[in-house]
Protein backbone atom coordinates (compact mmCIF):
# COMPACT_ATOMS: atom_id res chain seq x y z
CA UNK A 1 0.00 0.00 0.00
CA UNK A 2 1.51 3.55 -0.96
CA UNK A 3 2.71 5.02 1.79
CA UNK A 4 0.60 8.09 2.40
CA UNK A 5 -2.32 5.90 2.74
CA UNK A 6 -1.00 3.80 5.52
CA UNK A 7 -0.08 7.21 6.97
CA UNK A 8 -3.67 8.90 6.86
CA UNK A 9 -5.51 5.81 7.68
CA UNK A 10 -2.92 5.65 10.97
CA UNK A 11 -4.10 9.18 11.26
CA UNK A 12 -7.77 8.71 11.28
CA UNK A 13 -8.03 5.82 13.54
CA UNK A 14 -5.94 7.60 16.03
CA UNK A 15 -7.92 10.84 16.13
CA UNK A 16 -11.69 9.63 15.34
CA UNK A 17 -12.37 9.89 19.11
CA UNK A 18 -10.86 12.97 19.48
CA UNK A 19 -12.45 14.95 16.33
CA UNK A 20 -15.94 13.42 17.52
CA UNK A 21 -15.39 15.52 20.82
CA UNK A 22 -14.61 18.52 18.48
CA UNK A 23 -17.08 17.93 15.91
CA UNK A 24 -20.08 18.63 18.34
CA UNK A 25 -22.25 21.18 16.33
CA UNK A 26 -24.52 23.31 19.02
CA UNK A 27 -28.49 22.95 18.42
CA UNK A 28 -28.51 26.56 19.80
CA UNK A 29 -30.44 28.38 17.21
CA UNK A 30 -28.17 31.28 15.04
CA UNK A 31 -27.33 34.30 16.97
CA UNK A 32 -29.66 37.30 16.26
CA UNK A 33 -27.68 40.12 14.50
CA UNK A 34 -28.60 43.53 15.92
CA UNK A 35 -29.48 46.23 13.66
CA UNK A 36 -26.43 47.70 15.26
CA UNK A 37 -24.12 44.99 14.99
CA UNK A 38 -25.33 44.92 11.42
CA UNK A 39 -24.60 48.59 10.57
CA UNK A 40 -21.43 48.41 12.23
CA UNK A 41 -20.36 45.31 9.60
CA UNK A 42 -21.36 46.94 6.53
CA UNK A 43 -19.52 49.78 7.55
CA UNK A 44 -16.44 47.80 7.76
CA UNK A 45 -17.03 45.67 4.89
CA UNK A 46 -17.69 48.79 2.85
CA UNK A 47 -14.37 50.26 3.92
CA UNK A 48 -12.34 46.46 3.14
CA UNK A 49 -14.04 46.94 -0.48
CA UNK A 50 -12.62 50.15 -0.79
CA UNK A 51 -9.09 48.52 -0.05
CA UNK A 52 -9.73 46.41 -3.29
CA UNK A 53 -11.63 48.90 -5.39
CA UNK A 54 -9.07 51.72 -4.80
CA UNK A 55 -5.36 49.87 -4.40
CA UNK A 56 -5.98 47.72 -7.83
CA UNK A 57 -4.27 48.37 -11.17
CA UNK A 58 -7.61 48.34 -13.30
CA UNK A 59 -5.87 47.22 -16.71
CA UNK A 60 -4.75 44.02 -14.86
CA UNK A 61 -6.65 43.52 -12.28
CA UNK A 62 -3.48 42.78 -9.52
CA UNK A 63 -4.42 44.14 -5.80
CA UNK A 64 -1.54 45.90 -4.60
CA UNK A 65 -0.13 43.72 -1.23
CA UNK A 66 -0.76 46.03 1.11
CA UNK A 67 -1.06 49.73 1.55
CA UNK A 68 -1.31 53.19 3.74
CA UNK A 69 -4.51 52.63 6.06
CA UNK A 70 -4.98 56.22 5.10
CA UNK A 71 -5.73 55.17 1.81
CA UNK A 72 -2.63 56.42 0.18
CA UNK A 73 0.34 54.12 -0.92
CA UNK A 74 2.50 51.86 1.15
CA UNK A 75 6.08 53.22 1.47
CA UNK A 76 9.13 51.48 0.90
CA UNK A 77 9.73 48.18 -1.12
CA UNK A 78 6.26 46.96 -1.33
CA UNK A 79 4.97 50.17 -3.04
CA UNK A 80 4.28 48.72 -6.50
CA UNK A 81 4.18 44.87 -5.25
CA UNK A 82 1.17 43.06 -6.36
CA UNK A 83 -0.65 39.95 -4.01
CA UNK A 84 -1.85 36.85 -6.21
CA UNK A 85 -4.10 35.68 -3.01
CA UNK A 86 -5.38 39.32 -2.71
CA UNK A 87 -6.41 39.27 -5.96
CA UNK A 88 -8.47 36.45 -5.36
CA UNK A 89 -9.56 38.33 -2.36
CA UNK A 90 -10.09 41.21 -4.40
CA UNK A 91 -12.09 39.66 -7.01
CA UNK A 92 -14.63 38.09 -4.82
CA UNK A 93 -14.75 42.14 -3.36
CA UNK A 94 -15.92 43.51 -6.45
CA UNK A 95 -18.87 40.94 -6.51
CA UNK A 96 -19.81 42.10 -2.78
CA UNK A 97 -19.21 45.50 -3.87
CA UNK A 98 -21.54 45.58 -6.96
CA UNK A 99 -24.61 43.26 -4.58
CA UNK A 100 -24.57 45.68 -1.99
CA UNK A 101 -24.90 48.20 -4.52
CA UNK A 102 -20.91 50.28 -4.08
CA UNK A 103 -20.18 50.57 -7.25
CA UNK A 104 -22.20 49.76 -10.25
CA UNK A 105 -22.59 46.35 -11.91
CA UNK A 106 -21.44 47.67 -15.14
CA UNK A 107 -18.29 48.87 -13.07
CA UNK A 108 -17.74 45.19 -11.62
CA UNK A 109 -18.27 43.68 -14.85
CA UNK A 110 -15.38 45.64 -16.37
CA UNK A 111 -13.53 45.43 -13.56
CA UNK A 112 -13.93 41.33 -13.60
CA UNK A 113 -13.19 41.01 -17.04
CA UNK A 114 -9.63 43.11 -17.43
CA UNK A 115 -8.77 41.14 -14.92
CA UNK A 116 -9.52 37.08 -16.25
CA UNK A 117 -8.62 38.87 -19.69
CA UNK A 118 -4.81 39.74 -18.14
CA UNK A 119 -4.27 36.01 -16.51
CA UNK A 120 -6.13 33.89 -18.79
CA UNK A 121 -3.44 35.21 -21.65
CA UNK A 122 -1.11 38.18 -20.91
CA UNK A 123 0.66 36.80 -17.63
CA UNK A 124 3.33 34.08 -17.06
CA UNK A 125 1.91 30.92 -16.08
CA UNK A 126 3.68 27.43 -15.60
CA UNK A 127 1.10 24.76 -16.14
CA UNK A 128 -1.68 27.37 -15.23
CA UNK A 129 -0.12 28.30 -11.91
CA UNK A 130 0.89 31.81 -11.23
CA UNK A 131 3.51 33.94 -9.52
CA UNK A 132 3.16 34.65 -5.98
CA UNK A 133 4.67 38.11 -6.06
CA UNK A 134 4.31 40.92 -9.10
CA UNK A 135 4.50 44.11 -10.19
CA UNK A 136 1.01 45.45 -10.38
CA UNK A 137 1.20 47.21 -13.66
CA UNK A 138 2.81 44.66 -15.54
CA UNK A 139 2.55 41.02 -13.60
CA UNK A 140 6.21 40.67 -14.04
CA UNK A 141 7.60 38.25 -11.06
CA UNK A 142 9.17 40.24 -7.96
CA UNK A 143 10.98 39.16 -5.00
CA UNK A 144 12.08 36.22 -6.50
CA UNK A 145 8.68 34.67 -6.31
CA UNK A 146 7.84 31.05 -6.56
CA UNK A 147 4.83 29.86 -8.67
CA UNK A 148 2.88 29.19 -5.67
CA UNK A 149 0.22 26.44 -5.71
CA UNK A 150 -1.86 28.14 -2.55
CA UNK A 151 -1.92 31.51 -3.99
CA UNK A 152 -3.16 30.46 -7.35
CA UNK A 153 -5.65 28.25 -5.28
CA UNK A 154 -6.85 31.34 -3.68
CA UNK A 155 -7.21 33.42 -6.89
CA UNK A 156 -8.73 30.72 -8.45
CA UNK A 157 -11.36 31.40 -5.39
CA UNK A 158 -12.10 34.76 -6.88
CA UNK A 159 -11.99 33.40 -10.43
CA UNK A 160 -14.85 30.57 -9.27
CA UNK A 161 -16.73 33.65 -7.32
CA UNK A 162 -16.68 36.17 -10.38
CA UNK A 163 -18.07 33.10 -12.54
CA UNK A 164 -21.26 32.51 -10.76
CA UNK A 165 -21.66 36.21 -10.26
CA UNK A 166 -21.21 36.83 -13.88
CA UNK A 167 -22.58 33.54 -15.06
CA UNK A 168 -24.69 35.25 -17.29
CA UNK A 169 -21.76 37.06 -19.36
CA UNK A 170 -20.35 34.63 -21.72
CA UNK A 171 -16.86 36.06 -21.82
CA UNK A 172 -16.19 35.67 -18.14
CA UNK A 173 -17.58 32.00 -17.94
CA UNK A 174 -15.38 31.61 -20.59
CA UNK A 175 -12.03 32.87 -19.37
CA UNK A 176 -12.72 31.70 -16.05
CA UNK A 177 -13.33 28.42 -17.03
CA UNK A 178 -9.97 29.27 -19.28
CA UNK A 179 -8.08 29.77 -16.48
CA UNK A 180 -9.01 26.76 -14.06
CA UNK A 181 -8.88 24.08 -16.51
CA UNK A 182 -5.19 25.10 -18.05
CA UNK A 183 -3.94 24.34 -14.06
CA UNK A 184 -2.18 21.15 -13.79
CA UNK A 185 -2.76 19.84 -10.80
CA UNK A 186 -1.24 16.48 -11.53
CA UNK A 187 2.01 18.38 -12.61
CA UNK A 188 1.84 20.32 -9.07
CA UNK A 189 2.39 17.03 -7.58
CA UNK A 190 5.90 16.87 -8.80
CA UNK A 191 7.44 13.26 -7.77
CA UNK A 192 4.47 12.65 -5.05
CA UNK A 193 1.55 10.60 -6.04
CA UNK A 194 -1.01 12.59 -3.41
CA UNK A 195 0.45 15.31 -2.13
CA UNK A 196 0.98 18.86 -3.91
CA UNK A 197 4.48 20.73 -3.67
CA UNK A 198 4.35 24.56 -2.12
CA UNK A 199 5.22 25.46 -5.33
CA UNK A 200 8.12 25.57 -8.50
CA UNK A 201 10.95 27.75 -9.35
CA UNK A 202 12.80 27.33 -12.67
CA UNK A 203 15.35 25.24 -11.13
CA UNK A 204 12.54 22.61 -10.14
CA UNK A 205 10.27 22.39 -7.16
CA UNK A 206 10.17 23.42 -3.63
CA UNK A 207 11.09 20.87 -1.33
CA UNK A 208 8.15 21.99 0.83
CA UNK A 209 4.60 20.03 0.33
CA UNK A 210 1.13 20.89 1.79
CA UNK A 211 1.29 17.40 3.87
CA UNK A 212 -0.06 19.16 7.60
CA UNK A 213 -3.32 21.17 8.00
CA UNK A 214 -3.82 24.60 7.75
CA UNK A 215 -5.07 26.70 4.63
CA UNK A 216 -4.66 23.77 2.44
CA UNK A 217 -8.33 22.34 1.54
CA UNK A 218 -9.17 24.87 -0.73
CA UNK A 219 -6.36 23.91 -2.99
CA UNK A 220 -7.45 20.20 -2.46
CA UNK A 221 -10.72 20.66 -3.18
CA UNK A 222 -10.15 22.49 -6.32
CA UNK A 223 -7.48 19.83 -7.70
CA UNK A 224 -9.43 16.73 -6.98
CA UNK A 225 -12.76 18.39 -8.54
CA UNK A 226 -10.30 19.51 -11.76
CA UNK A 227 -12.48 18.50 -14.89
CA UNK A 228 -9.02 18.24 -16.55
CA UNK A 229 -5.62 17.27 -14.48
CA UNK A 230 -7.83 16.09 -10.96
CA UNK A 231 -5.69 14.56 -8.66
CA UNK A 232 -6.82 11.38 -6.25
CA UNK A 233 -9.47 11.98 -4.03
CA UNK A 234 -6.74 9.72 -1.22
CA UNK A 235 -4.89 13.01 -1.60
CA UNK A 236 -7.73 14.45 1.14
CA UNK A 237 -6.70 11.85 3.45
CA UNK A 238 -2.64 11.95 2.58
CA UNK A 239 -2.05 15.38 4.96
CA UNK A 240 -1.82 14.95 8.30
CA UNK A 241 -4.05 16.51 11.26
CA UNK A 242 -2.62 17.09 14.19
CA UNK A 243 -4.77 17.32 17.13
CA UNK A 244 -4.22 20.22 20.00
CA UNK A 245 -6.19 20.88 23.20
CA UNK A 246 -6.20 24.07 25.05
CA UNK A 247 -8.70 24.53 27.67
CA UNK A 248 -12.09 22.81 26.33
CA UNK A 249 -11.34 23.32 23.01
CA UNK A 250 -10.00 20.30 20.83
CA UNK A 251 -9.01 21.10 17.61
CA UNK A 252 -7.19 20.06 14.22
CA UNK A 253 -4.61 22.59 13.90
CA UNK A 254 -1.10 23.36 11.57
CA UNK A 255 -0.98 27.09 11.70
CA UNK A 256 -2.26 30.50 13.18
CA UNK A 257 -5.85 31.32 13.16
CA UNK A 258 -5.67 32.49 9.24
CA UNK A 259 -5.23 29.36 8.24
CA UNK A 260 -8.33 27.87 10.03
CA UNK A 261 -10.26 31.19 7.70
CA UNK A 262 -9.07 31.43 4.35
CA UNK A 263 -10.80 27.89 3.03
CA UNK A 264 -13.87 28.81 4.83
CA UNK A 265 -14.27 32.50 3.09
CA UNK A 266 -14.97 30.20 -0.02
CA UNK A 267 -16.08 26.73 1.26
CA UNK A 268 -18.76 25.84 2.82
CA UNK A 269 -18.01 23.43 5.05
CA UNK A 270 -21.48 23.76 7.86
CA UNK A 271 -22.34 20.24 9.11
CA UNK A 272 -20.62 18.44 6.61
CA UNK A 273 -17.85 15.80 7.54
CA UNK A 274 -15.64 13.66 5.94
CA UNK A 275 -14.98 9.95 6.03
CA UNK A 276 -12.58 10.36 8.91
CA UNK A 277 -15.47 12.12 10.77
CA UNK A 278 -14.15 15.91 10.88
CA UNK A 279 -16.53 18.60 10.56
CA UNK A 280 -14.30 21.30 9.39
CA UNK A 281 -16.50 24.67 10.36
CA UNK A 282 -16.66 23.73 13.83
CA UNK A 283 -13.20 22.68 14.08
CA UNK A 284 -12.59 26.41 13.27
CA UNK A 285 -15.00 27.28 15.57
CA UNK A 286 -13.24 25.76 18.60
CA UNK A 287 -9.81 27.01 16.95
CA UNK A 288 -11.26 30.65 17.09
CA UNK A 289 -12.81 29.94 20.61
CA UNK A 290 -9.27 28.42 21.98
CA UNK A 291 -7.56 31.39 20.57
CA UNK A 292 -10.00 34.25 22.10
CA UNK A 293 -9.27 31.99 25.55
CA UNK A 294 -5.52 32.47 25.35
CA UNK A 295 -5.79 35.79 24.54
CA UNK A 296 -8.03 36.31 27.94
CA UNK A 297 -5.36 33.90 29.75
CA UNK A 298 -3.18 36.70 28.95
CA UNK A 299 -4.54 39.90 30.33
CA UNK A 300 -2.14 39.66 33.33
CA UNK A 301 0.51 40.03 31.49
CA UNK A 302 -0.76 42.65 28.39
CA UNK A 303 -3.45 44.54 30.23
CA UNK A 304 -3.40 47.08 27.96
CA UNK A 305 -4.03 44.48 24.81
CA UNK A 306 -6.45 41.85 25.84
CA UNK A 307 -9.99 41.98 27.74
CA UNK A 308 -12.48 42.21 28.82
CA UNK A 309 -13.80 41.77 25.04
CA UNK A 310 -10.71 42.15 23.48
CA UNK A 311 -8.66 39.57 21.60
CA UNK A 312 -6.96 38.19 18.63
CA UNK A 313 -3.88 36.73 17.31
CA UNK A 314 -2.42 35.28 13.68
CA UNK A 315 0.21 36.38 11.41
CA UNK A 316 0.10 40.27 11.51
CA UNK A 317 2.72 43.31 11.17
CA UNK A 318 4.51 44.30 14.48
CA UNK A 319 6.19 46.34 15.64
CA UNK A 320 9.41 44.32 14.53
CA UNK A 321 7.97 43.30 11.14
CA UNK A 322 5.49 40.78 9.51
CA UNK A 323 5.50 37.92 12.94
CA UNK A 324 3.72 34.77 13.16
CA UNK A 325 1.55 34.91 16.70
CA UNK A 326 -0.51 32.29 17.37
CA UNK A 327 -1.62 29.54 20.72
CA UNK A 328 0.52 26.57 19.17
CA UNK A 329 4.06 27.32 21.19
CA UNK A 330 5.99 26.91 18.50
CA UNK A 331 5.01 30.34 17.20
CA UNK A 332 6.69 34.22 17.91
CA UNK A 333 6.30 34.72 21.91
CA UNK A 334 3.36 36.85 22.48
CA UNK A 335 4.42 40.24 23.13
CA UNK A 336 0.81 42.78 22.97
CA UNK A 337 0.30 42.97 19.27
CA UNK A 338 -3.00 42.40 18.57
CA UNK A 339 -4.04 41.80 14.94
CA UNK A 340 -7.77 43.04 14.22
CA UNK A 341 -8.24 40.51 11.39
CA UNK A 342 -7.98 37.39 14.03
CA UNK A 343 -11.42 38.24 15.11
CA UNK A 344 -12.65 39.99 11.61
CA UNK A 345 -11.88 36.46 9.79
CA UNK A 346 -13.76 34.59 12.25
CA UNK A 347 -17.20 36.51 11.97
CA UNK A 348 -18.40 33.71 10.03
CA UNK A 349 -17.65 31.39 12.92
CA UNK A 350 -18.09 33.51 16.17
CA UNK A 351 -20.06 36.29 15.65
CA UNK A 352 -20.41 36.59 19.59
CA UNK A 353 -17.13 37.18 20.89
CA UNK A 354 -15.61 38.67 17.13
CA UNK A 355 -18.31 41.51 16.95
CA UNK A 356 -17.48 42.78 20.60
CA UNK A 357 -13.84 42.26 19.98
CA UNK A 358 -14.36 44.55 16.71
CA UNK A 359 -16.16 46.79 18.44
CA UNK A 360 -14.41 47.27 21.42
CA UNK A 361 -11.41 47.93 19.66
CA UNK A 362 -12.87 50.82 17.63
CA UNK A 363 -14.70 52.27 20.45
CA UNK A 364 -11.37 52.39 22.78
CA UNK A 365 -8.45 53.35 20.04
CA UNK A 366 -10.81 55.33 17.36
CA UNK A 367 -8.90 56.75 14.24
CA UNK A 368 -5.65 55.04 15.79
CA UNK A 369 -6.97 51.37 14.84
CA UNK A 370 -10.04 52.49 12.37
CA UNK A 371 -10.03 54.79 9.11
CA UNK A 372 -10.18 54.87 5.21
CA UNK A 373 -9.89 50.91 4.82
CA UNK A 374 -11.39 49.78 7.75
CA UNK A 375 -8.85 48.39 10.93
CA UNK A 376 -5.18 48.59 10.72
CA UNK A 377 -3.32 45.96 10.32
CA UNK A 378 -2.58 45.26 14.23
CA UNK A 379 -1.64 47.37 16.98
CA UNK A 380 0.55 46.93 20.12
CA UNK A 381 -0.81 49.70 23.08
CA UNK A 382 1.77 48.56 25.43
CA UNK A 383 4.50 49.80 23.11
CA UNK A 384 2.27 52.47 21.69
CA UNK A 385 2.43 51.57 18.20
CA UNK A 386 0.07 51.51 16.07
CA UNK A 387 0.08 50.42 12.32
CA UNK A 388 0.12 52.52 9.58
CA UNK A 389 -0.70 49.83 7.09
CA UNK A 390 -3.52 47.77 6.10
CA UNK A 391 -2.66 44.19 4.59
CA UNK A 392 -4.65 43.41 1.09
CA UNK A 393 -5.24 39.31 2.15
CA UNK A 394 -5.92 40.63 5.93
CA UNK A 395 -8.59 43.15 4.50
CA UNK A 396 -9.84 40.16 2.01
CA UNK A 397 -10.59 37.94 5.57
CA UNK A 398 -12.51 40.08 7.45
CA UNK A 399 -14.56 41.23 4.19
CA UNK A 400 -15.96 37.94 3.27
CA UNK A 401 -16.02 36.37 6.53
CA UNK A 402 -18.32 39.34 7.20
CA UNK A 403 -20.36 39.16 4.19
CA UNK A 404 -20.67 34.92 4.44
CA UNK A 405 -22.12 36.07 8.44
CA UNK A 406 -24.76 38.26 7.22
CA UNK A 407 -25.47 37.20 3.75
CA UNK A 408 -23.88 34.10 2.75
CA UNK A 409 -23.02 34.79 -0.27
CA UNK A 410 -19.61 33.89 -0.76
CA UNK A 411 -20.29 30.59 -0.09
CA UNK A 412 -23.37 30.32 -2.41
CA UNK A 413 -22.02 31.60 -5.12
CA UNK A 414 -18.75 29.68 -4.72
CA UNK A 415 -20.48 26.51 -4.38
CA UNK A 416 -22.52 26.70 -7.55
CA UNK A 417 -19.36 25.95 -9.66
CA UNK A 418 -19.84 21.85 -9.90
CA UNK A 419 -16.21 21.08 -9.43
CA UNK A 420 -16.52 21.71 -5.69
CA UNK A 421 -19.62 19.68 -5.02
CA UNK A 422 -17.94 17.17 -7.00
CA UNK A 423 -14.89 17.23 -5.20
CA UNK A 424 -16.65 16.50 -2.03
CA UNK A 425 -18.53 13.87 -3.38
CA UNK A 426 -15.55 12.10 -3.87
CA UNK A 427 -13.89 12.72 -0.72
CA UNK A 428 -16.83 11.71 1.09
CA UNK A 429 -18.69 14.27 2.82
CA UNK A 430 -21.70 13.49 4.11
CA UNK A 431 -24.59 15.08 2.55
CA UNK A 432 -25.29 19.32 2.48
CA UNK A 433 -27.88 19.86 5.43
CA UNK A 434 -30.68 21.92 4.22
CA UNK A 435 -29.87 25.71 5.43
CA UNK A 436 -32.72 27.52 7.21
CA UNK A 437 -33.33 30.47 5.10
CA UNK A 438 -34.42 32.94 7.64
CA UNK A 439 -30.41 32.30 9.08
CA UNK A 440 -29.44 34.51 6.66
CA UNK A 441 -30.58 37.79 4.62
CA UNK A 442 -29.75 39.26 1.32
CA UNK A 443 -27.56 41.89 1.12
CA UNK A 444 -29.87 45.04 0.31
CA UNK A 445 -28.31 47.39 -2.74
CA UNK A 446 -28.05 50.46 -1.17
CA UNK A 447 -27.89 54.14 -2.79
CA UNK A 448 -24.82 53.87 -4.91
CA UNK A 449 -21.92 56.08 -3.61
CA UNK A 450 -18.27 56.94 -5.35
CA UNK A 451 -16.29 54.15 -4.18
CA UNK A 452 -13.18 56.39 -4.09
CA UNK A 453 -15.44 58.77 -1.60
CA UNK A 454 -13.34 59.46 1.98
CA UNK A 455 -14.30 57.17 4.66
CA UNK A 456 -12.00 58.27 7.37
Amino acid sequence: MWPHVVVSILVAMVLIVPILDAAVVSSEPPRAISAQDRAFLEDLEHRAFLYFWEQTDSSTGLVLDRASADGGRAKGPSRDIASLAATGFGLTAICIGAEHGWITREQAQTRVRNTLQFFAGKVFQEHGWFYHWMDVATGESKWDSEVSSIDTSFLLGGVFVAAQYFRKDPEISKLAKQIYERVDFNWMLGDDRLLLSHGWRRKGFLKYKWEIYNELPLLYLQAIGSPTHPISPESWYAWQRPVYTYGPYRFISGGPLFTHQYSHAWVDFRNRRDRGFVDFFQNSVNATRANNLYCMNLKESFPLSFGPDIWGITASDSQKGYKIYGEIKQFEPIDGTVAPCAAGGSLMFTPDISIAALRAMRSHFEDRVYGHYGFVDAYNPALKWFDTDVIGIDQGIILLSAENLLTGNVWKWFMANEAIPRAMDLVGFSPPPVVAQQTMRPAKPKKRRQASASRR
